[in-house]
């Protein structure tokens, strides 16, 4: 099965048009925190079944603790010949907060590609606009060590990065209208990503709009909406909206969701370890949501579910923070 590609602009102003890039609309996510080494070999096992069933878009993260489980499924694909070179493979990694300091975004890409056991990514991202004090990677966050982002030297190392050859492009995530503005003011090699959290429950009309206009491509994470910590519950998996959907096109909401993030022309990347569900995650291309179904989707109540906020842990969250303006996220 061949999933769909969506180009990416080209990233840098000496790129021709034959240096366009182009990404999978459907990849797997590989973020599950936290992440015990008895997961290690489920992880690799369902990106190998991922893999086999015709993903190629692979995203992981510093964070995650996954990148060496995703490298060596690359390395079991290569050798079994699953896939015939690492060039039919797109892979995402992100810059962790305590390495977003100037001088230590080019290590942390090494050490990503170090435990990948791979050359290059194809795209890296600047994970959150806040930095933390340096040392190790350590999640929740403590309220103490969140820093503001020095954007302007941290993207420098960036674009160091890419003209390296250490990733093919670079971009960010969470970022908001206004960070994109500040990001775009300074940068010589603009991003060509912003990874956010988008979903019928959380649609970022404006975002999305203002991403299109400058060239960004939008990737959405917990496409499925994930679990609120406040509310104890999937709203997207659990709308009335979004069932009565599925049961008229003989779909499961999961794959309406899906379908529908596909029509809005964004990618995405799902996270699961089961092989039913990474296989069903596939059949979103062969048919199509009504004018009706589209309209009745618009219409649903919006709630944003990660914030910096939720990145701390529960005590901390419960205090009077001053936090960054990255929460000041844009709104519909």
């Amino acid at each position: 099965m061949s999933i769909p590609e969506v180009g990416l602009s080209c990233s840098s102003p000496a790129s021709s048009g034959s240096d366009r890039r182009s990404i999978p609309v459907l990849g797997m996510g590989t973020g599950v925190l936290p992440f015990t080494p008895d997961q290690r070999a489920k992880m690799k096992l369902a990106i190998l079944q991922a893999i086999e069933l015709g993903y190629r878009h692979f995203d992981t993260a510093t964070l995650y603790l996954s990148e060496e489980a995703l490298g060596e499924a690359v390395a079991e694909a290569l050798q079994a010949g699953l896939i015939s070179s690492r060039a039919e493979l797109f892979i995402t990694s992100k810059l962790w907060c305590s390495d977003a300091h100037h001088d230590l975004v080019l290590p942390a890409i090494r050490q990503s590609l170090r435990n990948l056991k791979l050359d290059y990514l194809d795209l890296y991202l600047i994970h959150w606009p806040i930095s933390l004090k340096p040392g190790r990677c350590h999640f929740p966050l403590k309220s103490d060590d969140i820093l503001p982002l020095d954007l302007r030297s941290v993207w420098e190392a960036m674009e160091e990065c890419q003209r390296l050859g250490l990733t093919k492009s670079i971009g960010v995530s969470n970022f908001t209208r206004k960070k994109i503005v500040e990001l775009l003011d300074i940068a010589r090699i603009p991003p060509v990503v912003n990874q956010v959290e988008l979903n019928p429950v959380w649609q970022q009309n404006k975002l999305r709009e203002f991403c299109e206009q400058k060239g960004i491509h939008v990737t959405a994470y917990s496409p499925l909406g994930g679990q609120s910590l406040s509310l104890g519950r999937n709203l997207v998996l659990e709308s009335q909206v979004l069932k009565d959907i599925a049961e008229a096109k003989g779909k499961t909401v999961a794959q309406v969701s899906l379908r529908w993030l596909y029509e809005q022309g964004v990618s995405m990347v799902v996270k699961t370890l089961n092989e039913e569900r990474i296989e069903e995650n596939t059949k979103i291309f062969d048919w199509e949501l009504s004018d009706e179904d589209r309209h009745k989707i618009s219409q649903m109540p919006q709630y944003k579910r990660v914030s910096v906020r939720s990145l701390l842990s529960a005590e901390e969250s419960s205090k009077r923070l001053d936090l960054p303006s990255i929460d000041d996220m844009d709104e519909d």
